[in-house]
């Protein structure tokens, strides 16, 4: 697929999808999404993409859904342009490898709420984020509507949403809406680095992790622990764990 509203490239063991409608500050359109997702599922069969790193072109991350569209669909259309959204929501959050949201500038709405999504997020300090729905009588999409109290809690999602105002990044990280803040010009630079991090680790044992993560909404804490037996002897049981411990051993000896 040739690509109109993202950029993809792929280096380093880790695969880049920045969003690229920067004259309308990388408003979101259904083929934004349509990219989005065929961008993703290539990344998730490239064997020697290890993470996605995810961001914006320009001067946002995303202002969210193109609002200039909006005025002109019918209800129709707006619910394809949603299940589109949220079917994309649903690839990432069930993506197997790690995410990271490079948040950058702008990110509102369904911008702020693809970042969500991701596993980790890393936002430039002076990013602002916010969800304007009830300003304009609209509603959170992309699973916010759980995403935003795991990481802040009831209290202060119900702020942040009812209040429709916008936080910087520092606050973000404050509240611990995003992992870290950093100066804007370091953005990317942190977000490769923690992807090499990453990618250094046991592709298989992040998958089995990552399983494990989003199985405790749904299980309960006897079926988490029966499957945590089960996760750790299939990672044990591969070959890759006996050039784990020769090289974690070769390690300490150096030290």
């Amino acid at each position: 697929m040739e690509y109109a509203c993202i950029l993809y490239e792929k280096n380093d063991g880790a695969a880049v999808i920045a969003l690229n409608r920067p004259r309308v500050l990388n408003a979101m359109n259904k083929q934004l999404w349509v990219e989005f997702q065929d961008a993703l599922e290539d990344a998730g069969h490239d064997p020697a993409v290890g993470a996605v790193i995810v961001t914006g072109q320009g001067r946002a991350f995303s202002t969210g859904a193109d609002l200039k569209e909006s005025k002109t669909r019918s209800v129709e259309d707006y619910r394809d342009y949603l299940e589109e959204l949220q079917e994309a929501t649903r690839k990432i959050l069930r993506f197997e490898k790690p995410t990271i949201a490079a948040v950058n500038g702008y990110a509102l709405g369904s911008g702020y709420e693809l970042a969500l999504a991701c596993d980790i997020r890393i936002a430039a300090e002076d990013a602002q984020i916010g969800s304007p729905e009830a300003r304009v009588t609209s509603s959170v999409t992309g699973g916010a509507m759980r995403l935003i109290q795991d990481l802040v809690g009831p209290g202060k999602a119900k702020e942040l949403l009812f209040t429709a105002e916008n936080i910087d990044g520092r606050e973000a990280e404050r509240i611990g809406l995003v992992n870290r803040a950093v100066p804007a010009d370091r953005l990317m630079e942190e977000a490769r680095s923690m992807a090499r991090t990453i990618v250094a680790n046991s592709a298989f044992s992040i998958k089995i992790i990552k399983k494990g993560l989003s199985m405790a909404h749904e299980v309960s804490l006897e079926a988490l622990m029966d499957f945590e037996v089960e996760a750790c002897l299939a990672c044990v049981s591969t070959k890759e764990r006996q050039t784990s411990l020769q090289d974690f051993e070769d390690r300490k000896e150096k030290k």
